[in-house]
């Protein structure tokens, strides 16, 4: 009779191996979310995916490998994502007021921004997680000024200030009203944080940024 541990592994068999460290991903992230980045074991990511602690060592020897691959995939919608919604747009309207919009949690369950605010807490202790989320901030500062950079040679946008911080500001108005919104704040989810992002992305370009 198989143990425990190799009946998990043929379990996880019955799907490709690529399927299964995609599944294993997803348990992870619900494992972070559940237990917190500093808390989680790997027995609670073997029970969110539904398997022995042998079957998720069997895809992934090393814990951290898979935890690092969780919140690297959680981070990929704020960017990877965002540029390609934003890929076929040649309105630097359009594109601005789509990118403000795409950075924001849907809700206070949104699980991605869920997941980046265990990073972010735990940034401090763990040196790995600050480095991805300093890695991600930059990207997404990147992307806006872009955005800003050919809005304003094409005489779309009139800057009140250089392109770089006014995509430092934008990025750090989208944690700052992501995190209300996962705190439940009364008064401001996806759509009131969007318009105050919104009401200082128009006075920093000049544009009115109808949508």
């Amino acid at each position: 009779m198989l143990n425990s541990g190799a009946s998990g592994v043929g379990v996880a068999q019955r799907k490709s191996r690529t399927d299964r460290r995609i599944d294993l991903i997803e348990a992870a992230r619900r494992a972070i979310i559940r237990h917190g980045v500093d808390g989680v074991q790997l027995s609670h990511v073997a029970e969110e995916a539904g398997l022995t602690s042998g079957a998720v060592l069997y895809h992934y020897p090393d814990l951290n490998e898979l935890l690092v691959e969780a919140q690297h995939a959680g981070m990929e919608r704020f960017y990877e994502q965002r540029l390609r919604q934003i890929a076929a747009v040649t309105d630097p309207v359009k594109k601005l007021v789509m990118t403000i919009r795409s950075g924001l949690p849907t809700g206070p369950l949104d699980p991605d921004v869920r997941l980046l605010n265990e990073l972010g807490g735990a940034a401090g202790r763990n040196r790995m997680y600050g480095v991805l989320l300093t890695s991600l901030y930059d990207r997404q500062v990147s992307m806006y000024q872009s955005i800003l950079d050919t809005g304003a040679a094409l005489g779309v946008f009139k800057l009140s200030a250089d392109a770089l911080t006014i995509s430092r500001n934008l990025v750090a108005l989208e944690d700052a009203y992501g995190y209300r919104i996962t705190a439940r704040h009364p008064v401001i989810g996806p759509a009131e944080a969007v318009e105050l992002i919104l009401s200082y992305a128009r006075a920093a370009t000049g544009n009115d940024l109808v949508h």
